[in-house]
């Protein structure tokens, strides 16, 4: 037993000073090729194993013989693992250049293309998330071009629509102050209207504004569902009648809900608005409120007859107005903008989707909670 317990004393001191030496040699080559790291890992076990089998052959006073072959063994042992380790330190180096190329070619060209080699586990995990990442910025590209897109069509649309009113405007003044009118006070009155469209068009831009700065400052109470969809049928139905729709809220439950009521009757009142605008005479243009599961659901029904396919993703957009028109009431396709933008900030989704005759456009927002007992 003394002898058992010498021998692996004198074998764990002869690998533990190969051991030490590997470390030392590691740590000054740690910011060179995995492939040298690798072959110095194998020299340290099987140097290791030379050592411990020398101290423990220098021990036990074996013949030169004896020592020689052991030696000879050792040695064969060390070309194998080296040999070995220098195959794989390759495989893993070849890999890794392959995949700094592939990842090279993501930043210049944005896409990623993984490999066709096989990896190590650590580098094909590392191979998926390059993928994904490169699928995300895709994706983020192609919002951004939208995004831009609609930009664009929004400061070509918001230039006609601002220049259309002066320039009406600067006509009547110029004709006012000429004394050429027959009729002043309804030179006046199509000035006024024009001045508050232009209002309502800066009112809404500043709207966006906020809304795409992350500043908009909700103040949200409890309120039932039947008050606010009441106050917008209200505010709407002179234009409805202007228009001769009918409107019609006979499935409205009262649900509670924590919104900011000034907010959402905009939201509202811009649904409704642009339902009238979009829904010929002697249509229908119904509105509903509803709890779905933990929510409430508010929707609003025209008869415009529907809306393309290709366009539905699209309505939401900055700048959308669903035709190339250019003169009211057509407005600056900001209104339902707005409306995902305020839906949004409430934490609710607003969707859209075409019914029999016209199209549905629906808020979900989060039930209230119950009130405190």
């Amino acid at each position: 037993m003394y002898d058992t317990l010498l021998i692996a004393l004198f074998a764990f001191l002869g690998s533990a000073a190969a051991g030490l030496l590997g470390v030392v040699v590691l740590r000054a080559l740690r910011r060179r090729s995995l492939m040298v790291s690798l072959m110095v890992v194998a020299g340290v076990t099987v140097f290791a194993m030379l050592a411990g089998t020398l101290a423990v052959a220098w021990a036990m006073f074996l013949s030169e013989h004896d020592l020689s072959v052991v030696t000879t063994v050792d040695a064969m042992a060390a070309v194998v693992s080296l040999a070995t380790a220098l195959l794989l330190g390759r495989w893993v180096v070849a890999s890794g250049r392959a995949l700094a190329a592939a990842t090279r070619s993501f930043g210049e060209a944005g896409s990623f293309a993984a490999p066709e080699e096989p990896a190590t586990a650590e580098l094909a995990d590392l191979t998926r998330e390059l993928e994904l990442t490169s699928a995300r910025l895709a994706a983020s590209r192609d919002r951004e071009r939208a995004l831009e897109t609609s930009r664009r069509e929004l400061v070509a649309w918001i230039s006609h629509d601002l220049r259309t009113p002066l320039a009406g405007l600067r006509a009547m003044s110029e004709a006012l102050e000429d004394g050429v009118v027959a009729d002043p006070d309804r030179y006046l009155r199509r000035m006024r209207t024009e001045v508050e469209r232009l209002n309502d068009m800066v009112g809404d831009l500043f709207e966006l504004s906020r809304i795409h700065a992350g500043t908009l400052a909700l103040t949200p109470s409890r309120m039932s569902v039947y008050d606010l969809v009441g106050d917008a049928l209200a505010g709407a139905d002179p234009l409805a009648r202007e228009h001769g729709v009918r409107l019609v809220g006979d499935g409205i439950e009262a649900v509670p809900v924590e919104v900011d009521g000034k907010e959402m009757s905009r939201v509202l009142g811009n649904l409704l608005i642009n339902a009238i605008r979009r829904t010929p005479a002697d249509g229908t243009v119904a509105v509903e409120a509803r709890r779905a599961g933990q929510g409430v659901v508010l929707s609003v029904t025209d008869g415009c007859g529907g809306i393309p396919e290709d366009d539905l993703p699209r309505v939401f957009d900055t700048g959308w107005r669903g035709s190339d028109a250019r003169t009211p009431p057509a407005g600056a396709g900001l209104g339902l903008a707005i409306v995902r933008g305020i839906v949004e900030a409430h934490h609710g989704k607003a969707s859209v989707r075409n019914v029999t005759g016209g199209c549905r456009f629906e808020v979900t927002l989060p039930a209230a909670q119950p009130a405190a007992g």
